[in-house]
């Protein structure tokens, strides 16, 4: 037992006896150091901001391989249900009236109509994605006070773009009130454009319902209100 123990101490001394350049740190450079001691490569970090905070948890930033896949795809969709303060026949009336797309729709800069028949109009619509802008024709379908449907044609920027919305009826016991389904999704032709899209795609479909709500509330005047216990909101993106 006691030889075992002066063979630990006699290791001990030699370790001792190394040079301390041994496992000295090399200079950094791009926030890269090298262990000479040991041969790794490590990165240099900044510190977590919860590490010195007893009692809170330190959260990773982490990006999946669907995420990114999801960040390389030209294709966007979202898609939101709510029940809002309006009749079905309100919120259709708003909807359809693309003419007026122009005064309150986020980032469109012009709305022509330039053909109407019943249930089918065809208009010339600017979109403004910055740093691009898009002029393209909208053919829209629509079944009174149903549903609105507009597709694209005609366009330089697109593969495809296309806004659904669907009205049914809302609460029991609050005839004005109604559920929206609204849909879009579109396709640059451009990677570079699309990913450029992602940059404000989530704020433009965001604000979309909210900016009919707004419009309606000018036309209609105000809305019912619906008891906070009572509504609903619900929204996808992908």
């Amino acid at each position: 037992m006691a030889r075992g123990s002066r063979s630990l101490r006699k290791v001990a001394e030699c370790f001792k006896q190394l040079p301390s350049t041994s496992s000295r740190e090399l200079p950094t450079r791009n926030n890269v150091r090298y262990l000479s001691s040991c041969g790794i490569l490590m990165t240099r970090v900044p510190p977590l901001i919860g590490a010195a905070m007893p009692g809170r948890g330190v959260t990773l930033p982490a990006r999946s391989f669907f995420n990114l896949a999801n960040s390389l795809s030209k294709k966007k969709e979202y898609s939101e249900r709510r029940i809002i303060g309006y009749s079905m026949q309100e919120i259709y009336e708003v909807v359809a009236g693309v003419e007026n797309y122009r005064l309150f729709v986020p980032w469109c800069k012009k709305s022509d109509v330039v053909f109407k028949r019943a249930g089918f109009c065809k208009a010339k619509l600017t979109v403004g994605f910055p740093p691009v802008v898009e002029n393209y024709t909208s053919l829209i379908t629509s079944v009174r006070p149903h549903m609105v449907k507009a597709s694209c044609s005609e366009a330089k920027l697109f593969n495809h773009l296309e806004t659904v919305w669907r009205f049914s009826p809302g609460l029991p016991g609050y005839p004005r009130t109604c559920t929206v389904d609204f849909s879009i999704s579109f396709e640059f032709r451009s990677l570079l454009h699309s990913q450029l899209a992602t940059v404000f795609f989530d704020e433009v479909v965001k604000q979309m319902v909210s900016a009919f709500e707004r419009r309606a509330s000018k036309v209609f005047g105000a809305e019912t209100q619906i008891p906070r216990e009572l509504m609903f909101h619900e929204v996808h993106h992908t």
